[in-house]
């Protein structure tokens, strides 16, 4: 599958990662705290954006 993810800068990186840090410190799950901050990235971005390729493993047997 190729889809188009957002291409961040390091800063946008590093806010990123202080902002799930402190989802986590509010009680979130790591998976909560990333799944919640990807979405408010998709929603605000308004950058260029980057192809990316996710194979399915069990496609391959």
């Amino acid at each position: 599958m190729i889809t188009g993810l957002p291409a961040l800068s390091h800063e946008q990186q590093q806010q990123a990662v202080e902002r799930i840090q402190e989802l986590m410190s509010q009680g979130l799950t790591s998976g909560q705290a990333i799944a919640l901050v990807a979405q408010e990235i998709r929603e605000t971005h308004t950058g260029g954006m980057i192809a990316a390729r996710f194979e399915d493993e069990d496609d391959e047997e």
